[in-house]
Order: structure tokens, then sequence, then C-alpha cells
């Protein structure tokens, strides 16, 4: 349901993102820009780090071009001590294993009520990245994954993690992509991810805060760079304008807003309207005169809400003669609004003394007919019915 244009302006939008996330480590702890010996140390290292991952996949995919690049980033800084900031320097991710823990609120409508405008939010946010996420992978793999599971797993997981005092999560972008660019294709390299990060947080902690910056920001810098969607430029002159405004849009609202499911939001809706403008402009009736006199107008395209006032003036009232079909078999009356019309223009032509027959009516449209048969009278031409005779023998 969500169109590709807004597809590409979420992810270059998030990629835009991770890129200038990284632009603060190149800054000290007091905001101010690195300079001289420093800054070249530290541009040295995430340029060696992003070199190692374009270039090492190009000789052998055995070990992970993001893997490689890390450990030899970590080994020079240590063999030549060089002093660059590491993960300890920012933060420590010493931790040991949560303990079971059910939540002590008072089950009331009160706490309904603040609890559950976050928690929609937030489930909605994370379930949209999940899904595009998702899309994203499936083309990258060729594959097809089953959204429907892949929502009640995540629900379900983010259940037990708020029993075990842990904060709720989502399927990543940036992450996955790392994840199979590095030849991943199945469950198991997420369920290693999972246990060897949970394996250094309780044992690891010390050697992890050891490792430099330099090479997380490289590689963050490569996320971002393979996150991007270079297709997006190539084809922009190719693309409809209004395809080209709503990846804007997109990328600009997550941008600055950093407000992931507001962005796809908006996307989806100014790509539904700009669809329904499109379909509202193709209703169009072929009009004739039959030798009894009666005058059809055969319709085409979908008749909705959008497509309403262009089809209330293909008739000529006054002009007709007294019995007129409309005929619907090349046209689908879509929702109320176009209901409201069918009955407008029986109206209209009733004050003038004419009749009006509706012909090949879809099946959802005569049932969205019985269901406001109080408040609209319209004719409905009954097509005849066949039926085959076979000789038995």
């Amino acid at each position: 349901l969500v169109p590709h244009p807004v597809i590409f302006g979420f992810v270059n939008g998030l990629a835009i993102i991770i890129f200038m996330s990284q632009l603060d480590q190149f800054k000290d702890s007091e905001g101010i820009w690195m300079s001289g010996t420093a800054l070249y140390g530290f541009l040295g290292l995430v340029l060696l780090t992003m070199l190692v991952i374009w270039g090492l996949p190009k000789l052998s995919k055995i070990v992970p071009g993001s893997l490689m690049a890390i450990l030899l980033v970590f080994g020079l800084v240590l063999i030549f001590d060089i002093d660059t900031r590491t993960i300890g320097d920012i933060a420590s991710i010493q931790g040991g294993f949560p303990p079971f823990h059910i939540p002590e609120i008072p089950f009331s409508l009160e706490t309904l009520k603040i609890i559950f405008p976050y928690s929609a939010i937030v489930a909605g946010v994370g379930l949209i990245e999940s899904l595009l996420t998702l899309n994203i992978v499936d083309e990258i793999t060729e594959t097809r994954g089953r959204s429907n599971k892949e929502a009640v797993a995540q629900g379900t997981a983010n259940i037990l993690s708020g029993l075990f005092s842990g904060m709720g999560g989502c399927a990543m972008i940036g992450q996955s992509l790392i994840n199979t660019s590095n030849g991943a294709r199945a469950r198991l390299s997420g369920i290693v991810a999972a246990v060897m990060l949970l394996v250094f947080i309780m044992f690891g902690a010390d050697l992890i805060e050891k490792v430099p910056m330099a090479a997380l920001t490289g590689l963050m810098i490569m996320v971002a760079l393979g996150t991007f969607e270079w297709a997006s430029l190539r084809t922009f002159k190719r693309m409809p304008k209004s395809d080209v405004l709503v990846m804007v849009l997109v990328t600009l609202v997550t941008i600055f807003l950093h407000n992931l499911a507001l962005a796809v939001l908006v996307g989806v809706i100014i790509s539904a309207l700009v669809f329904a403008w499109d379909n509202a402009k193709r209703i169009r009736a072929r009009k004739y005169i039959d030798d009894s006199g009666v005058k059809h107008y055969e319709i085409y395209g979908p008749l909705f809400f959008g497509s309403v006032a262009l089809f209330n003036e293909k008739f000529d009232v006054l002009n007709d003669p007294d019995e007129v079909i409309i005929d619907f078999e090349e046209s689908r009356v879509v929702d109320m609004s176009a209901i409201e019309a069918l009955n407008k223009i029986t109206e209209r032509y009733l004050k003038v003394g004419k009749k009006v027959h509706l012909r090949h009516l879809s099946g959802d449209c005569r049932r969205l007919l019985s269901n406001a048969d109080k408040i609209i009278d319209v004719n409905v031409l009954e097509d005849p019915t066949y039926k085959v005779v076979v000789d038995k023998f």
C-alpha cells in the first residue's frame, strides 16, 4: 500500500540522516570541530575503514568487509598507540542479563489514556519501518517475506522485552542492509547478531569499548551511501512530476522532522490524492440515440468523489429525449458520492418530465444502492438473463 516514490523518499531521507549524524563524530567533547593532527588522524582512519569495506568484497567474501575494516583499524590503533576517540569515551556498554520484571502500574482507564497515544505512535512507526525494511530486503534478495508474520513476531518480541525491563524495537534499514550486503540470507544471521550483542554486553564490554569511533563512523557512512537510492536520481527526469514531488517531500519531512511515520503518511496521502485526480479526468461518455428514440450514455472510467463533477457535465438534460439509459458496463460506481451523483442526475431528468434507466451496474454498486435506498431513488434497468437449453440423449 506504500507507493514506490514514498519508499524512495523515506530511504533517501534516512540515508541522509545517518550521514549527517556521523558528522558529530568530527567534533570534540565540547562540540567544537576537530582540527590539525586530531582531524587528520580521525579522517584517515575513517577513509581506511571505508576503503576496506568497499574493496575487500571485490577480492574475497569469506570475511565480511565491515568486520575486517573494524578489526584492521582496531589493530592499527592498538599497535601504533594512536590517540583517537573510542566507544568507551562516548559511553559504557557494560551490562548484565536483565531480570524478569512485571511493571507495577495501576490498570485503569486513566493509565490507558496516558499510555495509549504514545504506544500507538511508537507501534505505528516501528511497524511502518519494519515493513518498509522487509520490502527493501525482499527486493535485494529477490524473495518474498511474510509481513503478517513479521508484525506478529515484532509485537510478541516487544511484549517480552518489556517484561525484562527492555525497550521496544523494530527492524532497522541500516543494519539490515549491512547484514544483506555481507551475504546474509536467512534468519540465522539475525539470531547470531542478537546473541553476539548480548555476549559482548555481558562479557566483552571492556574489549568493545576500545574500538575506535573512526571505524564505526566509516562503517555508518558506507551504510548511508549504500542505503541511498541513487537510481532515483538517475530516473528523476523520467518520473512523473507528481512522483518527484512526493519523493522530495517525504525526504524533506524525514530529514527535518525526524518523524518517519509522518513522512510516510504525508507521502501516501499525496499519492492517493494524485491518483484520485488522475482517475477523475479519465471518466468519459459515448452518446447515441437508438432506433426507438432512446438516448444512451455509455460511461467509461470509475465514478467516485473525484469524477462526480465531470460526470455531471456529460448530460444534456434539457435537450435529451424523454427516455435516457445510462450504461455502466465499462464503468464502476465506487462510493457514496457516486451514488449521490446518480440520485442527483435522476432528479434533474425527473424535474423536466423525463425518465432515466441505469444499466449494467456491478454487484457491489447494487449493494451500495440497496444500502442507501432510504435516501436515494434511482431506476435500475435489470439486464435480461439468458439460459442455454441442452438436449439430453
